[in-house]
């Protein structure tokens, strides 16, 4: 303590412990960090509130009132087409709003498309043959009406008239009477080419850059392919006798495959479907089917599931325990039931190696976006189902979400999944792919 001038100062010392740079700091007392760690959380907190919340992999979009059944209907061109009590009406898949309602009409059983139109042919019950009517599938505007069934061929927009000998399945169709092209404009005949008896109806590809033409496999052995624009006969050839049926023959990789009876056993044959010359015929075992398998021929049946190369007949690969084999779109499917039940995966149609396992997972019918197939599985003893998307790369199926009790019938479209409910709604779910 001493005495300056009047005023005591009392010195104490550095023994209460405080630095001597407390009195004048050379630098902040606050730690290096603390600076950098305020401005993370405050662009964190400013972040967090700005940003809009996340999407859910599964909204619904839209829904409308249809009876189980009514048809419907996805266009290439983004509309859903739905007959509810003979009512033809188009909504936007992008945003569920009403683009045009037809007159009322007989309900379909089926909705098809080609030309630009859409093709509706009620249902009937007895004798008689009921009439195709044609209606815009742009503006709903009804164009035209004639008797019989209207259908196109793979890779063709021409119209066709034909009188079926039973139900219609996949691309070959079993016809009697005659064929008749129609002028998608007016509805009239622009050719006919007549079938003596019976015959199976499906479109090959034609030389070089000339569209498909029609293949005609008749009752009596000849196969013959027609020019789609005049109807003229282009090539005939006669075939061995076989069960002549929708999926019989077929067409993989550009050539005519037909399963027929051989020497000592079932054959496959393969016939160039410009000149219809037979190319090669191979043994074709216990199967009783034959897919396409991307380029591939799939044939399938009790032994298992084998790969031939089209252009060949030699195998490219084989899996024992399958059973089948469906596309859906460019993804194809391997099932290891009977009937297309137990799915086993996504699988590569090159080698025939699994490259999504599914696992339980059922693909939904249609198409979804491209690379993409989605998935749907009961669970709870059926009272739920689940949906799941499936692309190359993934080992396995990536989970959406759950669909309410009670839907189910699920058709996919691009970045759209369709299901009917069991309360008599049709709903339209938006899905997030990424």
């Amino acid at each position: 303590m001493g005495d300056n001038g009047g005023m005591v100062v009392i010195d104490l010392g550095y023994e209460r412990g405080e630095p001597p740079s407390y009195g004048a700091p050379g630098r902040s007392t606050f730690p290096s960090w603390f600076p950098v760690a305020l401005l993370g959380a405050l662009v964190l907190l400013f972040a967090g509130a700005s940003a809009a919340p996340a999407k859910p992999p599964l909204t619904p979009l839209f829904r409308l009132q249809i009876g189980p059944a009514d048809t419907y209907a996805v266009t290439a061109d983004g509309q859903l087409l739905a007959q509810t009590f003979g009512l033809l009406t188009s909504y936007g898949l992008g945003d569920g709003q009403l683009r045009w309602q037809a007159g009322q009409s007989t309900p379909a059983y089926r909705l098809r498309l080609g030309g630009g139109l859409v093709l509706m042919r009620p249902w009937i019950v007895g004798a008689g043959d009921p009439s195709t009517t044609a209606v815009s599938a742009s503006t709903g505007a009804s164009e035209w009406e004639r008797s019989g069934d209207v259908v196109t061929v793979a890779g063709s927009e021409t119209l066709l008239a034909i009188n079926s000998v039973r139900s219609l399945t996949g691309t070959g169709r079993r016809v009697q009477g005659s064929i008749e092209a129609i002028d998608p404009l007016t509805g009239d005949t622009r050719w006919t080419v007549p079938v003596p008896s019976t015959a199976v109806l499906l479109g090959v590809p034609g030389a070089a850059d000339e569209g498909s033409r029609m293949l005609l496999v008749h009752d009596d052995r000849t196969l013959a392919v027609h020019d789609l624009d005049t109807g003229r006969r282009l090539a005939s050839t006669t075939v061995p006798a076989a069960d002549y049926n929708p999926g019989n023959p077929v067409v993989v990789g550009g050539l005519v495959l037909l399963r027929h009876p051989g020497t000592v056993g079932p054959e496959i044959s393969a016939y160039d479907p410009v000149t219809l010359r037979q190319l090669w015929a191979e043994p074709a075992g216990n199967a009783y089917q034959v897919e396409p398998c991307g380029l591939l021929a799939c044939l399938a049946g009790p032994d298992g599931v084998r790969a031939i190369d089209p252009a060949t007949g030699d195998q490219r690969w084989s899996h024992r325990g399958w059973q089948s084999v469906v596309a859906f779109g460019k993804m194809l499917v391997a099932y290891g039931g009977s009937d297309d039940t137990d799915p086993v995966g996504v699988i590569d149609p090159a080698t025939g190696a699994v490259r999504v396992a599914l696992d339980g997972w059922r693909p939904v019918a249609g198409t979804g976006s491209d690379g993409w197939l989605l998935l749907i599985r009961s669970v709870d003893d059926g009272a739920r189902s689940m949906v799941a998307v499936a692309q190359p790369g993934d080992l396995r199926p990536r989970l959406l979400a759950a669909l309410p009790s009670g839907t189910g019938d699920c058709q996919a479209a691009p970045t759209r999944l369709i299901c009917r409910t069991m309360y008599g709604e049709l709903v339209v779910w938006a899905y997030q792919e990424g």
